[in-house]
């Protein structure tokens, strides 16, 4: 799933080639995409893209005086570039595309999207404020005005455990799965660990851990291309999607826990004390 850092890269890498361009056709694929139908899909065709904006995981394009076009990418969607569109007009069928976006140059970006489960998610509003998934974002967390008091403000209440904390946009916008077990094992951290239950030094060593993660996956994506994006994401994560490897920092095994639709990972020396956390799969054959 595309969080923050790979959102942050497309939006720069959008901003670079379609700001100043106008949107001449929009072709749906699978119709299940589009979530809005006032204003129409066609009414950003004619329009020239001004700005690319990023709320959380979601990815904005701004029109000169017409609506926004804002789509957020899900699981297993993905934008994928073309300097030269294929000619003629996508067909409705089984395959991965959902939508494909044209500029005038002749280039512009499909939106396609793997899997069964179809999530990818298409908008055409007046103000992004009325997609109902940004309106409820929380704080950006690489925002300057997000200091370790406010942080520290939203954990105080949260008797959730600091995987879910971490992971719920209406807390904190843009971290998903994968770069929260990024953060709690920089911070040396138990997934489990209740988020209200942090002493101020925890705090703190978590807060620069979700600073830092996040900015050091910027700077590795800024500049990429968009097709370049997922192999760098994955190429930079110390413990997810790594069950089974050595930690790099302590050498420890990588352990999982798998739910019903998720998984997390995290090194048991580094964050749990050289406990393993208990898995439903496993834990019944460790009696």
């Amino acid at each position: 799933m595309p969080e923050l850092p790979e959102v942050e890269a497309l939006k720069d890498f959008l901003a670079d080639h379609l700001v100043g361009h106008e949107i001449v056709r929009v072709l749906p694929a699978a119709i299940s995409v589009l979530k809005t139908y006032d204003p129409p899909l066609a009414a950003v065709e004619g329009h020239e893209v001004t700005a690319v904006r990023r709320h959380g995981k979601f990815l904005d394009l701004e029109t000169d005086g017409g609506p926004h076009f804002v789509t957020h990418l899900a699981r297993a969607g993905w934008l994928h570039w073309k300097d030269r569109l294929p000619d003629g007009v996508p067909r409705p069928g089984k395959g991965p595309l959902a939508m494909r976006v044209a500029l005038e140059t002749g280039a512009g970006f499909d939106l396609t999207e793997a899997g069964t489960q179809k999530r990818l998610a298409v908008y055409v509003v007046r103000d992004p404020a009325e997609v109902p998934g940004i309106a409820r974002l929380g704080p950006d967390p690489l925002a300057d005005d997000f200091d370790e008091e406010r942080f520290a403000r939203l954990l105080a209440g949260e008797r959730r455990r600091l995987k879910g904390a971490l992971r719920d946009q209406g807390l904190i916008a843009g971290v998903g799965n994968a770069y929260s077990d990024e953060i709690l094992h920089a911070a040396r951290m138990s997934p489990y660990k209740l988020a209200s239950s942090l002493t101020p030094e925890e705090t703190r060593r978590l807060y620069e851990a979700l600073r830092g993660t996040l900015a050091e996956a910027v700077e590795r994506s800024h500049g990429l291309a968009a097709g370049r994006l997922k192999a760098e994401k994955k190429s930079g994560l110390r413990v997810h999607g790594r069950t089974g490897q050595p930690c790099p920092v302590c050498g420890d095994t990588i352990r999982e826990v798998s739910f019903s639709d998720s998984s997390l990972q995290y090194c048991p020396t580094c964050q749990t004390g050289g406990k393993p956390l208990a898995d439903r799969r496993t834990s019944k054959f460790l009696k």
